[in-house]
């Protein structure tokens, strides 16, 4: 059913996850294969991993040589996907940008094929022994990425990026009910503790739902999952290729607003921490 003819105000998302690999093509086939099964359940919308274009393993030249514009054959390929299905889909690749890097970015095209939103990662994962920055550029800090479907507002942002709570709150005051979060969690020590916790904690401060898509192993955990604006986890994933689909509901975000109004009760506001004045929209 198109999301036209649904009610508005509920929305079905699928998160997907999968091992990306050097091999664009066959990434590519993946992305078919998930959107597939997610379209064959009712998905309105479909959220991939981050670097679903392209994973290289350790970083190197390769990663640059490996990024694309927005209109180039991984856009062009997945907004074909989309129109096929008849779903928005969301998915990380690499973006051929100036100055020598790329970005890592998030796309979403809507179910005609159209680039709606799109996010920059604002904060490279130079952590945990990565170093990110060394072939990546980071996203410019205002601009946001929001798009509208089915009477709910989405945001966009990935992986590293929900350390920080500021960047969860910024979209929420751009409109967004529902947070995008695709991801590569790279696995170590309290790893999955980590990204259960930091998504959570999301879902909970902003009242908001979360819809997260991570690699699975080797380079990620797995564990895509989506939290309602309570924290309560509607599904998730172990550790294998697929996905899992919840509708979220404009309803359960009134609900628990009301119930727990700490968005209009707070006193603080969140600003970008570099020049360059007033956020805006972008795609």
């Amino acid at each position: 059913m198109a999301a036209s003819d649904e009610v508005l105000g509920a929305v079905s998302v699928a998160v997907a996850q999968f091992a990306p690999g050097a091999d664009r093509e066959a990434n590519l086939e993946q992305v078919d294969r998930l959107a597939h099964a997610a379209a064959a359940r009712g998905a309105e919308l479909l959220v991939l991993p981050e670097y679903a274009q392209f994973f290289g393993g350790t970083l190197s030249p390769a990663w640059l040589e490996a990024a694309e514009t927005l209109d180039g054959p991984f856009v062009t390929t997945l907004g074909a996907i989309a129109r096929e299905y008849g779903m928005h889909v969301a998915a990380g690749m690499l973006e051929a940008v100036r100055d020598g890097r790329a970005g890592n970015t998030i796309v979403v095209l809507d179910a005609d094929g159209v680039v709606v939103a799109t996010h920059r990662k604002i904060h490279l994962y130079d952590a945990f022994g990565h170093k990110e920055s060394a072939v990546l550029q980071a996203g410019d800090v205002d601009r946001i990425g929001v798009f509208a479907l089915g009477g709910l507002t989405f945001g966009v942002q990935t992986c590293y990026d929900i350390r920080f709570p500021e960047v969860s709150r910024r979209l929420v005051d751009a409109g967004a009910d529902v947070l995008l979060v695709p991801s590569e969690w790279v696995p170590g020590p309290l790893k999955e503790h980590h990204w259960r916790t930091l998504l959570t904690a999301r879902a909970i401060e902003n009242t908001s739902y979360v819809v997260a898509a991570d690699q699975i192993p080797p380079a990620g955990i797995g564990v895509s999952l989506v939290l309602d604006p309570a924290g309560v986890e509607l599904v998730a994933l172990a550790e294998e290729s697929g996905v899992a689909l919840a509708t979220l509901e404009r309803a359960r975000i009134d609900a628990v607003r009301e119930q727990n109004p700490a968005l209009r009760l707070r006193r603080f506001h969140v600003e970008p921490g570099a020049p360059g004045g007033r956020a805006a929209s972008s795609v």
